[in-house]
């Protein structure tokens, strides 16, 4: 951004030691938007100061921020819900200079791996089964404990790049290339789980909640690609020792399962120095209700 004479003037008072006045600064600085990041990037190499560098990197990050609220706010009020561009965007609070060409070619060779395997022959279980094959096999895509410890294991563009993701990312990647494939995958409400379910065609997401277990052919861990059976579903909720209802078997909104990710991922943010993180990510979460 061309620097004009406030802005030069808030450059200079960036390292004003009274906290209200730089207060003040920084409220105006955000207003700016992100086109005047350059600026503030241009300060931080020419500074000497660790205080100072240290307001720059936050303002920078407030700015990109600001921004991913307004584009989550754009993507929450849109009439399709689309869930990659979802997912990039909540990548994009991590990696907020992410440039996404990458991503989308890399999930469309896959998707044309798994197309090469399938016919209109191939029953439910069989299409599951071509589709772990291509993903868990022959891409080596590998399933990681939730465990809070790598925040990249929640992000799609960190999943595609490293092969190695949770059952929440793995899970959101299989649902995209289903869908691109006209495949019925939807994740369901277990409890503490992030489970999929292969849904029978022509199911209806909106009726009536006691039909959802019987158009459900079987289910997938998306940490791992493994299906399972009705039969397995009930064994885990006598475990758990949780009433089995209808409820459970609902598919999640694609806005739910975003709103889901980020709320899984704030847990990776629970040091005193990050908590900042994780409160901004629940703002994030509480926006998509």
């Amino acid at each position: 951004m061309q620097e004009n004479r406030e802005i030069s003037a808030l450059l200079t008072l960036i390292d004003d030691p009274d906290e209200e006045v730089f207060s003040t600064v920084s409220e105006r600085i955000v207003h700016y938007g992100p086109g005047i990041i350059p600026n503030l990037e241009n300060l931080w190499e020419n500074s000497t100061s660790d205080d100072v560098q240290q307001r720059i990197e936050m303002l920078i990050h407030r700015l990109h921020y600001t921004d991913l609220v307004h584009d989550l706010t754009e993507w929450r009020d849109s009439a399709y819900h689309d869930l990659l561009l979802g997912a990039l965007l909540v990548s994009k609070f991590q990696y907020p200079e992410l440039h996404t060409t990458p991503v989308l070619q890399e999930i469309e060779k896959i998707r044309r791996n798994v197309w090469l395997e399938l016919n209109s022959y191939l029953t439910p279980l069989e299409q599951a089964n071509v589709i772990s094959s291509i993903l868990y096999n022959y891409y080596n895509l590998k399933g990681t404990e939730v465990a809070y410890i790598n925040p990249d294991h929640f992000l799609i563009n960190k999943v595609l790049q490293s092969k190695k993701g949770n059952s929440f990312s793995n899970g959101i990647l299989y649902m995209v290339l289903a869908e691109l494939l006209d495949i019925p995958v939807r994740a369901i409400n277990i409890p503490k789980q992030f489970i999929l379910a292969f849904f029978k065609s022509g199911c209806d997401p909106s009726g009536s909640a006691d039909d959802y277990e019987k158009n459900i052919h079987f289910y997938v861990d998306a940490a791992s690609g493994q299906p399972f059976s009705h039969k397995d579903v009930e064994h885990y909720f006598k475990r758990i020792s949780v009433p089995l209802t209808a409820f459970y078997f609902k598919p999640l909104s694609k806005k739910r399962i975003i709103q889901v990710l980020i709320e899984e991922l704030a847990h990776c943010f629970d040091t005193p120095e990050l908590l900042y993180k994780k409160n901004e990510l629940l703002q994030l979460a509480a926006q998509l209700d």
